[in-house]
């Protein structure tokens, strides 16, 4: 694909409803400025409905480079209007967790970011879908559907990133376990049953909640979804289990049920809401598919994260 420098009309769509949204508008704008990209639009919401419609008028306007600012939700959404097409999408991680930039090794700092947008390469991207919703980290059911409800605004303005471990306390001591049925529709694995749960999870791509890997061999342009489950234990189990969750080693344990594929449908007893890239979007039943190559994106140029190989 021809460099960002040439495309033909750049958006900059901004969330200032993220964690630093509001604040960074000024510092995108000088940072596009100084990397000598040439935005045509700049767009802003404060997210809701008000950021899809935004989004959505973005990618009509017929910009083939659209640069998005926010949190992982909010990239996710953008992915979700562009997969398939030939819409390039440009990433500047202005949220709490940012595991998207991480996966993509995009610098956090916002002018190194937005130099790489400038100088970086095009690398295609899996997108995952839950009932036919966008995700580019992680889909899941159970304990972190309550940690995402713990995570306040405020919450996350005051301490970042931890704010995912307080609210993972807070809501740990709560949990009520439940029951799921991985059912695969390719018939690449038997339907697998299992009770007395702590957490299902699918992941697209490499990191989420904050830094947490969803497997050792995880990555977003592998064309494959990692499924885990994490039974309910003691917890001196689960303590032994989260010290492994940074390098994705939990999946070894002997706690946890680890497959892939690239089709599982999830039914839960009872129903349970589903956290899409810490949005909750959708619900059990789920059925979990990946769209292989199906994005475009922006990394930087020593970026190793994933390779373009055009949709197939």
């Amino acid at each position: 694909m021809k460099p960002t420098r040439e495309a033909r009309s750049i958006a900059v769509v901004i969330n200032a409803g993220s964690r630093k949204g509001s604040a960074a508008q000024k510092l995108v704008a000088e940072s596009l400025a100084k990397a000598e990209l040439p935005v045509s639009a700049v767009y802003t919401a404060h997210g809701g409905g008000e950021l899809r419609r935004t989004l959505e008028q973005a990618v009509s306007d017929g910009h083939d480079f659209v640069v998005v600012g926010g949190g992982d939700g909010t990239v996710a959404s953008a992915a979700g209007l562009v997969a398939g097409t030939d819409v390039v999408l440009g990433v500047l991680p202005l949220g709490t967790a940012n595991d998207l930039a991480r996966t993509l090794e995009i610098p956090r700092d916002l002018s190194l970011a937005c130099a790489a947008l400038a100088d970086g390469k095009v690398v295609d991207i899996d997108l995952g879908r839950a009932n036919g919703q966008p995700f580019l980290n992680v889909a899941s059911a159970g304990l972190s559907v309550a940690v995402t409800q713990a995570l306040s605004p405020r919450l996350k303005r005051l301490i970042g990133p931890l704010a995912y471990g307080v609210a993972t306390l807070r809501s740990y001591a709560t949990h009520k376990p439940f029951h799921a049925r991985l059912e695969f529709p390719d018939g690449d694995h038997e339907p697998v049953e299992l009770e007395d749960l702590l957490q299902v999870a699918v992941g697209n791509g490499r990191y989420y909640g904050g830094g947490n890997a969803v497997s050792p061999t995880a990555g977003i342009d592998d064309h494959t979804l990692d499924i885990y489950a994490i039974l309910a234990a003691p917890l001196r189990e689960q303590a032994k289990i989260a010290r492994s969750l940074k390098n994705g080693k939990f999946v070894e344990n002997e706690q946890v049920h680890h497959l892939t594929s690239r089709k599982v449908r999830l039914v839960t007893t009872p129903p349970l809401p589903v956290n899409l890239d810490g949005e909750i979007t959708t619900s059990t039943p789920t059925d979990f598919t990946v769209e292989r190559n199906a994005v475009h994106v922006v990394v930087p140029r020593n970026s190793s994260s994933a390779t373009f190989e055009g949709r197939s």
